[in-house]
């Protein structure tokens, strides 16, 4: 712990479960703390002086530095099968950038999987639909026959009642 009770900063890095990488101002990585390293299957690769773009596959830390300002966005890193959502800004006081990355892939995964299930489920609906369809215009072919066998049935007995009235 530091003078003020709180524990060190670099504690707090090494044991986050968040990513947290810190670039300079021409977006090379100068520390990635072992959450980062994970995420991106990487720990034991040496990252210092790698384009972040390269690892990212997206150029949004050059934006956030020729911006100046503070960037959130998401990602996805196909190679890595990793989603991610991450706030890049600058450091306060030096000219380097950090970016803090949180996993979102398990929530992508299940966000999918929840689509996959909604589409089958329309597709299964559909399928419903149109058997019933089906089945009622049979039915209704059916009902018409019989409607028109009854009916014929009914005015040969009712010619036949008439005659024998009038007869």
């Amino acid at each position: 712990m530091n003078a003020d009770g709180l524990p060190e900063a670099a504690s707090i890095l090494q044991h986050t479960p968040n990513g947290v990488v810190v670039v300079d101002e021409e977006a090379c990585i100068r520390f990635a703390n072992p959450a980062f390293r994970r995420m991106f299957s990487l720990e034991d690769a040496e990252l210092i002086g790698w384009k972040a773009e390269e690892l990212l596959g997206s150029d949004f830390f050059e934006r956030a530095i020729a911006s100046g300002g503070e960037l959130t966005v998401r990602g996805r890193v196909p190679r890595h099968d990793l989603h991610y959502c991450a706030t890049i800004f600058r450091v306060e006081g030096e000219n380097r950038w950090s970016g803090i990355f949180v996993d979102t892939s398990e929530e992508e995964r299940a966000r999918a999987a929840l689509a996959q299930v909604r589409s089958e489920t329309l597709a299964r609906a559909e399928q419903v639909i149109l058997r019933q369809m089906q089945s009622a215009q049979e039915i209704a072919g059916l009902l018409g026959e019989t409607t028109a066998e009854t009916k014929g049935l009914l005015v040969k007995l009712m010619d036949l009642f008439r005659r024998e009235r009038v007869g």
